[in-house]
C-alpha cells in the first residue's frame, strides 16, 4: 500500500468535503471543530426533555451521503421551475443537489451593495463578511445536528443588505435534494445593517429517503427590518433537521415563518434573541401533518434587553395518525424590563388517531412585564361541518372551508402573497382537493 493511498484513507469526511470546495484554512478549522463537537455530543436517548416527545427510532446517520453537486442535473428540474415561479422576486438561488444551478440579482440591487449569493461564492468573493458573521448565531455545539451540519455544510444562501437600502421585493432560494440516502446541509446567513429591510422565502423539496439538516442564522442590525420564510415541503419519507436563531438589536424589527408540511419526522429548533432595547420580534408556523408524519418545533423567546415585544402563534390541523409537538419558552432575563411577550399554539384534529403535544413554559426574572401563552387542542366541530353541507357544499370543500378558516390567521400575517398562495394550495392537497 502506497502513502499516497494511506493519506487519502485518512482523511476525514470533513477534509474531503472542504478540499473539494478549495475552502480557506479558517472555515476547514471551523469544521474541523465542529466535527469534535459532534464525535463528543451524545446520540439523543429520549431521556432528555428536548427529546422526550420525538424518537429517532430508525435512523442512522451512517447510512447518508452528503450531496456534492456532481450528479446534479444541468438543467433545472419542473419542480424547482415551479417553485421559482411560486414567488415573483427581486432575486433568486436554486440548489440542486448542492449545486447552484439559478443565480440572479437585479443589477439595480447589486449596485447598491446587496449581496444575495450561494455561500461557496460568498467564502470566496467576502470572507471578511462571512468570517464575521458564520458561526456568529448558532453555536458550533448547540446541538448535535448542528455540529454535524457546521462539520459538512453542502451549500448555502448569503445575503447582505448594507445601511439604509431597502429591497422592496423577495429574494427567494429554492433547494432540492434527489432521492435516494443522501444528506443535504444547507446553511442561510442573512445580514441586514442599520436602516436596511430585506425578505427572504426559501423553499425545501425533494430528498425522498432522504435526510436534510439545515442551519439558518439571521442577524437584523438596528433598526432594520427582515422576513425570513421557511417552507418544508420535503418528501414524506425524509428526515428533517432545522436550527435557526435570530438576533435583533435595538428597534430592529423581525418576522419569522415556518411552514411544516413535508418529511417523515422533523425536528426544529427556533430560538429568538432581543438583544436591543425597541427591538420587536414574531415568530408564525403553520404545520398541517397526515399519515404517520412527525414534526416537532422547539421555540425560544429570550428577551436580554428593556422595552422589546415578542409574539409567537403556531397553528396546526392533523390528520390521519400525524403527530405534531410544540415545546415553547419564554425567558425574560433581569435587565429587560417593559418586556411584552405573548405565546400561542392552537390545534385542530381531523381524526381520532392524530396526536398534538403541546408544552408552553414561562421564566420571568424581570418585574415590570407582560407575558401571556397559551395551548390548545380539539377535534372540528360536527355543527360546522353539517352547516356548510346544509349550504350544497360538499363534505371536502366543506372540511378545506374550516381547515383554512382555522389557519387564515397566520396565512394573513405571511408578508409575501405568492407564499400564501402556495399554502392555500397546499391545504387543499393535503386535504385531496
Amino acid at each position: 500500500m502506497t502513502t499516497q493511498t494511506l493519506a487519502m484513507e485518512a482523511t476525514s469526511p470533513v477534509e474531503v468535503v472542504s478540499q473539494a470546495k478549495g475552502e480557506p484554512a479558517w472555515m476547514l478549522d471551523l469544521r474541523l471543530r465542529a466535527w469534535r463537537f459532534f464525535e463528543e455530543i451524545p446520540w439523543p436517548t429520549g431521556s432528555e426533555e428536548t427529546w422526550r416527545r420525538t424518537r429517532l427510532t430508525g435512523l442512522r446517520l451512517d447510512d447518508y451521503v452528503p450531496v456534492s453537486g456532481a450528479g446534479a442535473a444541468d438543467e433545472l428540474s419542473a419542480d424547482v421551475r415551479k417553485a421559482l415561479a411560486e414567488v415573483e422576486s427581486a432575486g433568486s438561488l436554486a440548489f440542486q443537489d448542492g449545486a447552484t444551478r439559478v443565480h440572479e440579482l437585479e443589477p439595480a440591487l447589486a449596485s447598491r451593495g446587496v449581496i444575495f449569493c450561494d455561500l461557496d461564492t460568498a467564502v470566496r468573493d467576502h470572507p471578511e463578511l462571512v468570517q464575521k458573521y458564520f458561526n456568529s448565531s448558532v453555536a458550533l455545539d448547540e446541538n448535535k445536528f448542528s455540529a454535524l451540519h457546521f462539520a459538512l455544510w453542502t451549500s448555502g444562501a448569503f445575503v447582505y443588505a448594507p445601511r439604509n437600502v431597502v429591497v422592496d421585493r423577495p429574494l427567494q432560494a429554492v433547494i432540492q435534494q434527489s432521492a435516494g440516502r443522501f444528506a443535504g446541509y444547507h446553511h442561510t446567513l442573512v445580514v441586514t445593517e442599520p436602516g436596511a429591510a430585506i425578505t427572504l422565502v426559501e423553499d425545501f423539496i425533494g430528498g425522498d429517503r432522504g435526510l436534510t439538516n439545515s442551519v439558518v442564522e439571521l442577524i437584523a442590525g438596528a433598526n432594520s427590518q427582515l422576513n425570513y420564510l421557511h417552507l418544508q415541503n420535503l418528501a414524506e419519507t425524509a428526515w428533517n433537521f432545522s436550527t435557526q436563531r435570530m438576533r435583533l438589536q435595538r428597534d430592529s424589527s423581525l418576522r419569522h415563518f415556518i411552514g411544516s408540511w413535508g418529511s417523515r419526522l422533523s425536528k426544529n429548533w427556533l430560538n429568538m434573541e432581543l438583544l436591543g432595547a425597541g427591538s420587536s420580534g414574531e415568530l408564525l408556523g403553520l404545520y398541517f401533518p397526515s399519515d404517520r408524519q412527525h414534526l416537532d418545533h422547539h421555540t425560544n423567546q429570550l428577551h436580554k434587553a428593556d422595552h422589546a415585544t415578542s409574539d409567537l402563534l403556531f397553528k396546526g390541523a392533523l390528520k390521519d395518525r400525524a403527530r405534531s409537538v410544540y415545546q415553547g419558552f419564554i425567558k425574560v432575563y433581569p435587565q429587560a424590563q417593559k418586556t411584552n411577550a405573548y405565546q400561542a399554539n392552537r390545534n385542530l384534529m381531523l381524526s381520532q388517531q392524530a396526536r398534538a403535544d403541546s408544552i408552553p413554559g414561562l421564566e420571568i426574572e424581570a418585574d415590570d412585564v407582560r407575558c401571556t401563552h397559551g395551548a390548545t387542542a380539539g377535534q372540528v366541530p360536527d355543527e360546522y361541518i353539517f352547516y356548510l353541507m346544509a349550504r350544497g357544499i360538499d363534505r371536502a370543500n366543506a372540511e378545506r372551508m374550516v381547515v383554512q378558516g382555522f389557519l387564515e390567521e397566520v396565512l394573513n400575517r405571511i408578508p409575501v402573497a405568492g407564499v400564501k398562495s402556495k399554502l392555500e394550495g397546499e391545504i387543499a392537497r393535503k386535504l385531496g382537493l
